[in-house]
C-alpha cells in the first residue's frame, strides 16, 4: 500500500487498480486500506484470468518493442522499459484499448 500511496502523492489524481486475487490483495486488512482511500478504486479479476488482466496486455506491448534490442547493462534495459511505459502514459487510447480488450470498463463499482 505504501507504493500505491506514493504513486498517488506523485500523480495527485485518483488511481484505479485491477488486481488478481492474490491472498494479500483480498485480505481483510487490504480491504480496509482500500476503503480508507477515497481516491482508490480496485477491480478484482476472476480467479486465474490472465486474458482479462490489462497489465498483461501492457507488458506484452512493452516486451514486443525490444525484440531486437541488445542490452549491455541492466540499467540500460531499465531505462528502455521506463521509456516505453512513459510513452504509454501519453497514449491513453492505447491503454483504453488494453482495458476494452480485456472486456473491462472504467465505471467504478459500488464500494
Amino acid at each position: 500500500m505504501a507504493l500505491i500511496d506514493g504513486a498517488h502523492q506523485l500523480v495527485k489524481v485518483p488511481i484505479v487498480l485491477v488486481w488478481d486475487r492474490l491472498n494479500t490483495h483480498v485480505s481483510r486488512r487490504m480491504q480496509q486500506l482500500i476503503t480508507d482511500r477515497e481516491w482508490l478504486t480496485v477491480f478484482l479479476l476472476p480467479a486465474y484470468s490472465p486474458d482479462l488482466n490489462p497489465v498483461e496486455w501492457v507488458w506484452a506491448h512493452v516486451k514486443h518493442s525490444p525484440a531486437n534490442l541488445a542490452v549491455v547493462a541492466l540499467d540500460r534495459l531499465e531505462a528502455f522499459v521506463r521509456n516505453r511505459l512513459k510513452r504509454l502514459q501519453y497514449r491513453p487510447e492505447i491503454l483504453d484499448g488494453f482495458i476494452a480488450g480485456a472486456g473491462l470498463t472504467l465505471k467504478p463499482s459500488p464500494r
